[in-house]
């Protein structure tokens, strides 16, 4: 129940979605009571940690729901979201500052987004997206580490991250600049003929345009690379 109302801070978030959320199509009998419970016990939980003032509550029960009285700045999912997006923003034209953005955008992780609580289906979908934000912003920040010149630097990290995520044909690219501007053109060439294997045989597709342009610049060792 936390995690909803954090997950819209400033926002009242409806009775209907907290007992959808909480108890889906299995109700308890009395869902009001039980909201009121919960929220009782949130209020004594974070008064312990020291985060609740009597003379200004955190969770404010306003209208038909319950709203989470904090800035969005408050919120580590929030602050991540806006660094990545302002680190993403600056690889082209200043790729340290954007490396550097980045970086410490992905150190405020610990493990996958909302793991003790994503059951729900909103907290589920959230949890997904976030994810798939964070690997952006891993792939930024390996852009913004080819535009500062580390290609040697991110071979190794670039490897792994493929291993883990074949799909993601961005780390691919990435990984084949990197061979090819650290003298290993065959392993780049390689790399994109595993990938397209993989995507033909996992997912029936073939590779995208943007990949197939990284292989034909690296067959002619085009200046651009």
């Amino acid at each position: 129940m936390l995690t909803m109302l954090a997950l819209n801070p400033g926002q009242v978030v409806a009775f209907d979605e907290l007992i959808d959320e909480l108890w889906g199509e299995v109700p308890l009998k009395n869902t009001r009571n039980a909201l009121q419970a919960n929220v009782k016990r949130m209020r004594k939980a974070l008064a312990e940690f020291g985060f609740e003032d009597p003379d200004q509550t955190l969770i404010r029960t306003v209208d038909n729901g319950y709203m989470l009285d904090v800035p969005e700045e408050a919120l580590d999912a929030h602050r991540f979201l806006r660094m990545a997006e302002k680190g993403a923003g600056l690889v082209g034209q200043r790729p340290y500052e954007a490396r550097d953005l980045l970086r410490q955008s992905l150190s405020m992780w610990r493990g996958p987004a909302l793991l003790d609580v994503s059951d729900g289906p909103r907290c589920r979908a959230v949890a997904l997206r976030l994810d798939e934000q964070r690997k952006t912003a891993r792939e930024d920040l390996i852009e913004a580490q080819l535009q500062a010149g580390e290609a040697g630097v991110v071979v190794a990290e670039l490897k792994q991250l493929l291993a883990q995520y074949p799909e993601r044909e961005r780390f691919s690219e990435q990984l084949m600049i990197a061979l090819y501007r650290c003298g290993r053109q065959s392993e780049a060439i390689d790399i994109f003929h595993r990938t397209r294997k993989w995507l033909d045989e996992e997912l029936g597709l073939k590779p995208s345009r943007r990949l197939h342009s990284t292989y034909q610049a690296i067959l002619m060792q085009d200046p651009s690379l």
